[in-house]
């Protein structure tokens, strides 16, 4: 019997890709996010996706994509992105709590949904899409930072909670990605100010780059835990030091 893997966040960027290279893999890929025009459209390209409307912040929803599963091998913890890059003492509590709702009660609710199901399965993967965000803080990043460390911290207390348990935890933290939609939300819309994101960049990671990632993380047999890979472009030495061409 093929494995299926849940992708929240499936309907752009990093979460689409996911969704595609899963499917390529062989898994029964059910696709989920808010967007559903945009889940039907990946549907018809790509055999082995159903897609599930999905609101990570709404308990209803969450438990509607459960009941609806009959088995969950995989889990990806994707739905998350940033709002804003005031300082923390300019912070916006309604950024700061939209960042903290779908990043890590999103995950908190999907992961307490759908764990039975992947200790059920026998040998579960239970991946969280973090970012290097949670490992290192810089200015601007106050929220997204914080709500990434939560995730972190997460992905190491299940890991410590399930030894023992058929379910295997992976923490997935990429650097600069340059997809359609991350810097644009974190701007409000400003394409001009997302853009020079990525200015001079030599080829920052794609969407496709992760979800390699991400592929090669499940795929790996029973025995084998990754606990954290950090994937960044070869431009991009830290948060810091990116180097840029003129």
């Amino acid at each position: 019997m093929s494995k299926t893997a849940v992708v929240t966040g499936a309907s752009s960027g990093i979460g689409e890709a996911t969704a595609r290279r899963l499917a390529a893999e062989g898994f029964q890929v059910v696709a989920a996010a808010r967007r559903r025009d945009r889940l039907e459209l990946l549907a018809a390209e790509v055999p082995n996706i159903r897609p599930v409307t999905l609101d990570v912040t709404s308990d209803e929803s969450v438990a509607e994509l459960a009941a609806s599963l009959e088995r969950c091998d995989v889990l990806i913890n994707n739905a998350g992105g940033a709002v804003g890059l005031e300082s923390v003492a300019e912070g916006l509590v309604d950024d700061w709590q939209r960042m903290y709702e779908v990043n890590v009660l999103g995950s908190l609710r999907m992961t307490r949904a759908l764990l039975p199901k992947l200790v059920e399965s026998g040998d579960g993967v239970l991946l969280m899409l973090t970012s290097v965000a949670g490992l290192v803080s810089y200015e601007g990043g106050g929220g997204y930072c914080a709500a990434k460390h939560a995730q972190t911290s997460m992905a190491e207390t299940l890991r410590l909670e399930l030894v023992g348990q058929p379910v295997r935890v992976v923490e997935v933290a990429p650097g600069m990605v340059r997809t359609e939609e991350f810097s644009l939300t974190r701007f409000r819309g400003d394409a001009t100010a997302a853009d020079k994101v990525y200015e001079g960049v030599p080829d920052p990671l794609t969407a496709d780059d992760v979800a390699d990632a991400i592929a090669w993380c499940v795929t790996r047999p029973a025995h084998v835990n990754v606990d954290r890979l950090v994937i960044r472009p070869r431009a991009q030495a830290a948060q810091h030091k990116v180097h840029r061409v003129s």
